[in-house]
């Protein structure tokens, strides 16, 4: 992938991105919920290659968001995100990358100290108003969103200063070596572990769209031992 992709493509993947760094980083609460129903998210969700998990996920998605009804399905789609996410106790679908990659399964092991000097190497930096851990999956769909953004100014802008090859570069490699080795495997045990359609159906839509992205910039995941 290079700068001749899409203006129209890379603003539907930074749309996307920032939607799932919203929903993994935080709380759901009952305006992002509206939000998504006055919008009809989960029908006009792209469809990408139409891969099943795609179509599994915008159905489960677009059976919650027809059903919704805040006074009775906001305490349990928060009781869910903590389950799955955050606790108490260990959350079944552990968000942070080290849980995965790490024998110990600890935070900041091996795999987030080489994820934070990659990311010194190209400047980036968060300010987040809750500390997490970098390798959390939300974080890496907030970084994706802004790349998605540097890259769509560079399309547009002859003026720019942006070296898209270079961001190009960087987001192969955060996708092939920091990010696809592991998140499969926790969007997994979040749809396993879901007890929402919503939570099923983002992570299913969540997967795809890491598919969706592993094939557009020609990605082949580094193969990696898994801890859970």
């Amino acid at each position: 992938m290079s700068i001749e992709q899409s203006v129209e493509q890379l603003s539907e993947y930074q749309a996307i991105a920032r939607i799932l760094h919203n929903l993994f980083c935080h709380y759901p609460d009952a305006e992002l919920i509206h939000s998504m129903v006055e919008n009809d998210v989960a029908a006009t969700w792209p469809t990408f290659a139409n891969r099943s998990d795609n179509q599994q996920g915008r159905d489960a998605l677009t059976t919650y968001l027809n059903h919704w009804n805040e006074a009775e399905q906001l305490l349990d789609l928060k009781v869910d995100y903590g389950q799955l996410f955050f606790g108490p106790g260990e959350p079944k679908a552990i968000p942070q990358g080290s849980a995965y990659l790490g024998e110990d399964q600890v935070h900041f092991d091996a795999s987030t100290i080489a994820l934070i000097d990659f990311y010194k190497q190209y400047g980036v930096n968060f300010d987040l108003t809750m500390p997490q851990p970098v390798d959390h999956i939300g974080l890496f769909f907030s970084v994706l969103d802004s790349s998605f953004a540097t890259l769509q100014e560079a399309a547009t802008n002859p003026d720019s200063d942006t070296d898209a090859q270079q961001l190009t570069q960087f987001i192969q490699v955060l996708l092939q070596q920091h990010m696809l080795p592991w998140a499969g495997r926790c969007l997994e045990l979040a749809k396993i572990n879901a007890e929402t359609d919503f939570y099923v159906g983002i992570s299913l839509l969540a997967n795809d769209y890491l598919a969706e992205l592993a094939e557009a910039f020609k990605i082949l995941p580094m193969p990696r031992k898994l801890f859970r």
